[in-house]
């Protein structure tokens, strides 16, 4: 009699397991079909666009970047971000790191960070003067596109939503602009447009790469700082690849586990 119910006990236990991972395999087959459905009928990709087919990426040199704004006044023109300096998709902040006081056996001294009108015009000459400065360099920030992103969990309305080609995107037809994602973005990426009242971040410029055009962003970078590409459709010799290739790949606040699709190279351990 006992052996019997242990019988039954194990077939009800992997009967239980068995349903459980059929249900979790239907659970993650929806989420993406529905995805895709959404996708086709939500984002301004041309008929015809298959979001499975492509993967997109984006790295940045921060060695590159000289900080001329050039990438986020051209984010502004193309996407028609209010011109007021509280609004960017993407903007580049300046680090300045002091040199240690003398005797305090540190490495390094004070942090300074500053992004004024989000790098747009250039930034002006640092009050610091050249002797106190151990280093200084530019880093460009936009939407990580996160494999893991909070804002799409945090959505209450399922407005935003991940893409099967690598992009996080949200529809406004769907959004309340009620906040939550732009308070669970722990970069600082998402803002709620005064004239929409709806949030907005970075796309990569969707409209513009399901079209085979480059996001407006490394389009007029005039240094090379942002590559982009495809990498489902990438040859031996794309620059993607290739700076893949040649250099040590970073994220920002990889602790997080938010899973970044925006790579680094040369990122110092001070920006954040």
């Amino acid at each position: 009699m006992k052996s019997s119910q242990q019988s039954v006990s194990r077939r009800g236990v992997l009967s239980a397991l068995g349903k459980l991972v059929a249900g979790a395999a239907a659970l993650a087959t929806a989420r993406k079909v529905r995805a895709v459905t959404k996708q086709a009928v939500t984002t301004p990709a041309p008929a015809g666009y298959d979001p499975t087919k492509h993967q997109w990426r984006m790295a940045l040199d921060v060695n590159k970047c000289i900080g001329c704004g050039s990438c986020a006044d051209a984010c502004k023109n193309e996407n028609h971000v209010p011109r007021d300096p509280g609004y960017f998709r993407t903007w580049v902040e300046r680090y300045i790191i002091k040199k240690a006081p003398h005797g305090s056996g540190e490495p390094c001294g004070e942090t300074l960070v500053d992004s004024p009108n989000g790098s747009i015009g250039g930034f002006p000459p640092t009050l610091v003067p050249k002797s106190e400065i151990l280093k200084a360099f530019h880093v460009p920030k936009l939407c990580n596109q996160c494999s893991n992103s909070p804002c799409d969990m945090a959505c209450p309305v399922g407005a935003t939503f991940r893409t099967p080609d690598g992009a996080v995107l949200v529809d406004p037809t769907y959004c309340i602009g009620c906040g939550f994602c732009v308070q669970a973005c722990p970069y600082g990426c998402r803002f709620i447009n005064p004239l929409s009242h709806t949030a907005e971040k970075c796309t990569f410029c969707y409209h513009r790469i399901t079209r085979g055009l480059k996001p407006a962003c490394a389009e007029v970078c005039p240094t090379g700082t942002r590559i982009f590409g495809d990498l489902k459709n990438a040859k031996p010799d794309d620059p993607l690849l290739q700076f893949y290739a040649k250099n040590r790949l970073q994220v920002l606040k990889p602790h997080l586990g938010t899973l970044p699709r925006v790579f680094y190279a040369g990122l110092d351990e001070e920006a954040r």
